[in-house]
């Protein structure tokens, strides 16, 4: 597809008659104005024939599925992968400022941002990321086709029935920590007040509540701390022992579907006039029914209706990324006391990191680079073009921005 604006950048349909696109940039009544996806925009006054066109949204906590179509054919599809190290780069920064606070001079925190000092609507920056990044996504569908009507597929996770299918009632009240005074008290509890590894064999009457994975990783939910003897405990840390006990399920993907889908649903509303809701068992029960294969691309047409339109072969895979590192110095200290810098120049040799670039006959993506002037090129699924390659031999395509797009062909 090639996307088509007007005069006065509103989306026109798009089109697949090359021939006349070519001929419209090459007699100068049209210009590029955007690579991926390919949109042209038109520099004459001409006919805006428009048709029905609807979005299909596949709503998900680290990837969103997005399908745009008429009753014919489909026009646009898009999975983007969202960022999910927000909660734990915000963990490395309380660390750091806690750190600083203690070591270099005692005053108080200077962000007040406990739950009394936070705005009514205030959202966690991690769920504040995926809302923002979902609207992102329909507003780039939005410049380049005309956009009718919205349907949102939201899903809905009853964490507390999936760990206890009896639950019923007051019980969803009362949680599995209720009577005990803190999580350390209800995990040794759990435990009998017993040694995890050793089974009190140590004799060791100290116990500790360690964490399975780190606070970062896995918090302090009672699914990732066990009991443990501080004999254990300590052999562990040396690196003596090893645990044979494997980590609980994680719901924090359902958990954070059931904080956003509302918020997401209601800010849509907002901004867009024809915005609807669907469901996940509607979504599953059209699929199966024309046997279309389980892919988010694939849930966003169930989703966008019209079943006997044309599917395109072809789907914009897209990827959120870090913009920058704004962490000036390393953690830890050189000899000296000196503390080195954390980061990179920013051009080196005239590109920068997740630069789009051509090589080799590819177009493909900065991943790293070195002060040398060599480059890790990657794909956006994580496939390896070249480890180090000199700048010499690189092309630029497209600027980095914080959404890198590439088109490729569905199911490859």
């Amino acid at each position: 597809m090639v996307y088509v604006l007007n005069k006065n950048d509103k989306p026109l349909m798009p089109t697949k008659r090359y021939g006349k696109v070519k001929h419209l940039l090459k007699s100068g009544l049209a210009k590029v104005v955007k690579r991926e996806p390919f949109t042209i925009q038109l520099l004459y006054e001409g006919t805006e024939y428009i048709q029905v066109v609807t979005l299909g949204v596949d709503a998900g906590s680290k990837v969103v599925g997005l399908s745009a179509k008429t009753e014919k054919e489909e026009l646009y599809v898009s999975e983007a992968t969202l960022r999910n190290d927000i909660v734990g780069l915000l963990s490395e920064r309380r660390q750091y400022r806690r750190t600083r606070r203690n070591r270099l001079r005692c005053r108080a925190p200077r962000w007040q941002n406990r739950k009394k000092t936070k705005k009514e609507g205030w959202i966690a920056p991690s769920i504040r990321h995926k809302v923002n990044g979902h609207k992102k996504l329909i507003s780039q569908a939005h410049e380049i086709l005309p956009i009718a009507k919205i349907v949102v597929e939201v899903a809905s996770f009853d964490i507390q029935k999936i760990r206890n299918p009896e639950i019923s009632g007051a019980e969803y009240q009362q949680g599995v920590q209720m009577g005990f005074w803190n999580i350390r008290e209800y995990v040794l509890w759990r435990d009998n007040h017993t040694c995890r590894h050793c089974n009190g064999k140590s004799k060791d009457k100290i116990l500790n509540v360690h964490h399975k994975e780190s606070r970062q990783t896995g918090g302090d939910s009672p699914g990732n701390l066990i009991t443990l003897c501080e004999t254990c405990h300590k052999l562990y840390h040396a690196g003596k022992i090893i645990l044979n006990i494997k980590r609980l399920p994680s719901y924090r993907d359902g958990a954070f579907m059931g904080i956003m889908r509302w918020r997401f649903y209601q800010e849509l509303k907002e901004s867009y006039p024809n915005v609807s809701l669907t469901y996940g068992y509607i979504t599953k029960n059209s699929r199966i029914e024309n046997n279309i294969e389980k892919t988010h691309a694939a849930d966003a047409y169930c989703i966008a209706g019209n079943l006997n339109a044309k599917r395109l072969t072809d789907v914009y895979l897209q990827k959120f990324v870090r913009h920058s590192n704004r962490s000036l110095y390393k953690a830890n200290l050189l000899k000296g006391g000196i503390r080195k810098a954390n980061k990179a120049p920013t051009l080196v040799h005239g590109y920068k990191l997740f630069d789009k670039v051509h090589f080799s006959g590819q177009d493909c993506f900065i991943f790293g680079r070195r002060a040398t002037g060599y480059f890790d090129l990657r794909l956006l699924d994580g496939t390896v073009i070249h480890r180090s390659t000199s700048h010499k031999k690189l092309k630029l395509l497209s600027a980095s921005s914080t959404v890198l797009i590439e088109r490729r062909e569905q199911g490859a």
